[in-house]
């Protein structure tokens, strides 16, 4: 028997609606009817075009102001860096370090770590299987996260107001970092992690 057993290398698919394992010459499941897939249809190809995606929305996320500041009449534009370097100056530095690292770091390390699983299941690397599955679940849950700058700028505009004094309102780069983040959510979703034991199996098979 191989090092590395995955259900599929038994002849057996695991049904994506009820999770049951029927033979994968089955066509549907026995028990709620769904379509069987041995693995996610087109994983890597969905995967690479939603990454590709994400590094076009993350240029105007980064460059086009994420939010205006309204005040006694004059308006004031701040890009995601602007704002990181604003809070330094206020000395608010731990706010700064956080926005930062996921409005800035999380979003790239991501997208990073997607492009290289996804290149894995297409080479024999020499990092073991198991560690890649495991960077695979950190950045699935730290990625979550990333939609912290977008949350901040709908709270500062629906709370702050001051009399009407001041108004802040999002930017077309809070849309664009949005999308980043929501695309990169989908590109793991559509990334197959089971993949990466299927080429362990044809390795050690």
């Amino acid at each position: 028997m191989p090092e590395h057993s995955t259900a599929l290398s038994a002849g057996l698919a695991s049904c994506h609606t009820c999770l049951k394992l029927e033979p994968v010459t089955s066509a549907h499941c026995s028990r709620c009817g769904s379509h069987l897939h041995p693995r996610k249809v087109d994983s890597i190809q969905r995967t690479l075009a939603l990454l590709i995606a994400a590094c076009i929305l993350y240029i105007p996320a980064n460059v086009y102001p994420i939010m205006y500041t309204d005040q006694l009449g004059t308006s004031e534009a701040s890009t995601i860096l602007g704002g990181v370097i604003l809070l330094i100056d206020l000395g608010s530095i731990p706010i700064a370090l956080v926005i930062f690292l996921f409005s800035v770091m999380v979003p790239i390390g991501k997208i990073l770590v997607m492009f290289y699983l996804v290149w894995t299941v297409q080479r024999s690397p020499q990092v073991s299987p198991r560690q890649r599955a495991t960077l695979y679940t950190v950045t699935e849950f730290v990625g979550k996260w990333s939609m912290v700058d977008v949350f901040v700028v709908a709270i500062l505009s629906a709370l702050v107001h001051l009399g009407g004094l001041m108004v802040v309102r999002p930017g077309i780069a809070a849309l664009a970092f949005a999308g980043v983040v929501i695309l990169t959510m989908v590109a793991a979703e559509s990334f197959d992690a089971r993949l990466i034991w299927d080429k362990a199996d044809d390795t050690h098979g």
